[in-house]
């Protein structure tokens, strides 16, 4: 369709920028961020790592960063042993000199304001044993963007072939040139480069000392046998990113993988060449951290904050590996492991040294695909992870637990909705107490047998005392699941009669009964109706014992009847001694089989003490590890306890 216009409209004006207003206008293309972002990371304190969240700057981080960068490129080369940086007091000036060979002088105007300019534009070239180059620096922006984004950008250059030495300083984003004469110079050679950002373009130009120090310590250990001074500080490591894994969490650090891979590849011009990957992942195990898995990984000694293709790549196998190992032990136990049982307190220190590798922008945040490192990854996780399981077998033994843990916490989770429920029907076998305001104080007999109710409705105080019989032995919650017990139809009523919730913590205030009395025949069978239920409530609500709620009543094994009055015995050694008694003028004698067997009297002694015998727990480690022995899945540590008792 056509389209209707005056005779004449305003164009668009066509203009052309030069490389200086476009870095400093557009920073963000060349930089990233030119704001202040919240970053994850790390922080080198007292010989300590601290993983913190921070105020970072990207754009100024990378404008010094580049700089750095080129002496690591030198240092891959074999032509630096030494990089020192001063940061000014203000922070606002930053000198970076290495003892390189420098390069010829009459390049350093090129080098350092224009695009595209550098040494590393040869991507299918190889140094003296036939490998592919590796760099950190790839397209000639880095340097010549610090310069063009700078109030003052001074590079002194000695040229060790030349033995020349020559300044040059670059001032307002290089509208404005100084140098000096070339001339000979004596001593080292090498580059040094002071740098003042400029204000118009990063606003605040203050550099950050502390991230500044961070990045010069992280390439100190990316780069053994490179020595790294900052401020006077001094930074030589001889392991590498082993000793950073260890300054992580240096109990569990573990050297995975410290190899490199060769491959054959072609270059641009069909030429067969040789690349070589160096691969170090270490990493690190707190069983007790609850944070989810961590990452300090490198590419060429450039941080990879956001991670990238070699994070995703070995966390993959290394979770794949573990769970091939553990897929037998999670069948038997009726488990699914998940990746974060695995990965729980887990740092991964990954540092990766490759040709060409290649990022997802000039910030070299995140490293892309690339397939040679992708079989490197591979074949040294192949290689190494079995050496790992081998070593690390009570991590692996944790992982199980962990993944128990988490399935009971589920199970729980979703019991608390069922026992809700639960616990608002109404309890036909209880004898309830009658009071129905204030029901602390009240207390539930928990009693063995319908016969027991029967002596326990007409002695005790039908105020505050209640009961509930059992019929048998409790179920064993150990080795029973949390769907088993909620589908108990005993457990259940308890639960609704003192007004408990698997899954939520016990509130004494909110409890129908205050005090839980176990009271059973003063038998074998007696005893272990009493261990079961202990182990009943100590597995979902630990807290009662600390409360004091849960209690014992010992019933009377004799009634003895004398001249004066009845006397009651728990044990044979209490009616042994009464025989002996001269003042005691026995009878009768009555031995109780059990509660059914009780006279109303012994019901009303038994019921009108004040207090009752209190399961108290001094450790709870100790004490669940206890009942695990005594009611869990494994024979062999409850024969391992009987034969240390004989």
């Amino acid at each position: 369709m056509a389209t209707k216009r005056a005779s004449k409209v305003k164009e668009a004006e066509i203009e052309s920028k030069d490389q200086r207003w476009h870095c400093r206008n557009r920073v963000t293309l060349v930089f990233g961020s030119n704001d202040i972002e919240e970053l994850e990371t790390y922080l080198y304190e007292k010989d300590q790592v601290v993983f913190q969240t921070v105020q970072f700057h990207q754009a100024k981080s990378k404008a010094i960063e580049e700089i750095l960068d080129n002496c690591i490129d030198e240092f891959y080369r074999g032509h630096v042993s030494e990089v020192k940086t001063t940061l000014s007091k203000d922070g606002k000036e930053v000198i970076v000199e290495d003892n390189g060979i420098g390069f010829a002088l009459d390049k350093i105007p090129q080098v350092y304001t224009e695009f595209r300019t550098g040494s590393k534009f040869r991507d299918g070239e190889t140094d003296s044993k036939g490998f592919l180059h590796r760099t950190l620096g790839q397209n000639g922006l880095g340097a010549s963007a610090t310069c063009l984004t700078s109030d003052e950008f001074e590079v002194t250059v000695r040229h060790h072939n030349s033995k020349k030495e020559q300044s040059y300083l670059f001032l307002d984003g290089a509208l404005t040139t100084k140098k000096t004469r070339a001339k000979a110079f004596k001593g080292k050679s090498g580059v040094k480069i002071r740098i003042q950002l400029a204000k118009e373009v990063y606003k605040d130009p203050k550099i950050d000392a502390q991230l500044l120090r961070k990045r010069i310590i992280d390439l100190a250990y990316n780069n053994p046998g490179l020595k790294f001074s900052f401020n006077g500080e001094e930074f030589l490591f001889k392991k590498g990113l082993f000793e950073l894994a260890n300054q992580v969490h240096p109990e569990s650090a573990y050297l995975l993988i410290d190899e490199n891979y060769v491959y054959e590849t072609t270059n641009i011009k069909k030429k067969k060449v040789k690349g070589k990957i160096d691969l170090i992942v270490a990493v690190t195990m707190d069983k007790k951290s609850e944070e989810r898995e961590r990452f300090i990984s490198f590419v060429n000694s450039t941080p990879t904050f956001d991670g990238g293709f070699h994070n995703d790549r070995v966390k993959r196998l290394f979770i794949n590996k573990i769970k091939e190992k553990l897929e037998r032990a999670a069948k038997k136990e009726k488990l699914t492991l998940v990746d974060n049982d695995i990965l729980q307190g887990m740092t991964f220190v990954i540092g990766l040294i490759m040709p060409n590798p290649r990022f997802e922008s000039q910030t070299k945040r995140k490293l892309v695909r690339d397939l040679d490192l992708e079989k490197a990854i591979e074949a040294l996780m192949d290689k190494q992870m079995p050496k790992f399981m081998t070593k690390h077998k009570e991590y692996l033994e944790h992982i199980i637990e962990r993944a128990k843990s988490r399935q009971r916490f589920m199970e729980l989770k979703q019991a608390s909705k069922v026992s809700k429920k639960q616990k608002k029907q109404r309890v036909e076998k209880l004898l309830d107490a009658n009071e129905r305001k204030n029901r602390k104080g009240c207390t539930l007999f928990i009693c063995e047998g319908d016969s027991a109710i029967g002596g326990l409705r007409s002695a005790r105080d039908k105020l505050k005392q209640g009961g509930i019989a059992l019929r048998g032995k409790p179920l064993n919650v150990s080795q029973a699941t949390i769907k088993d017990v909620l589908a108990n139809q005993e457990f259940a009523d308890i639960m609704a009669s003192i007004g408990l919730t698997i899954g939520q913590p016990a509130e004494l205030d909110k409890l129908r009964y205050t005090k839980i009395v176990f009271f059973s025949d003063s038998d074998v069978d007696g005893g272990h109706i009493n261990t079961l239920l202990t182990n009943f409530f100590f597995t979902f609500w630990p807290e009662l014992f600390e409360m004091g709620v849960i209690q014992i009543a010992k019933a009377p094994l004799f009634e003895i009847i004398t001249d004066q009055d009845t006397i009651y015995a728990e044990t044979n050694e209490e009616l042994e001694s009464l025989k002996k008694k001269k003042s005691v003028k026995i009878k009768e004698i009555q031995r109780n089989k059990g509660l059914g067997e009780m006279s109303q009297e012994a019901f009303r002694h038994v019921l009108g003490r004040k207090e009752f015998t209190k399961i108290s727990v001094e450790d709870m480690k100790k004490s669940q590890k206890m009942l695990e022995v005594c009611f869990g899945k494994d024979t062999q540590l409850r024969k391992d306890l009987l034969l240390e008792g004989e």
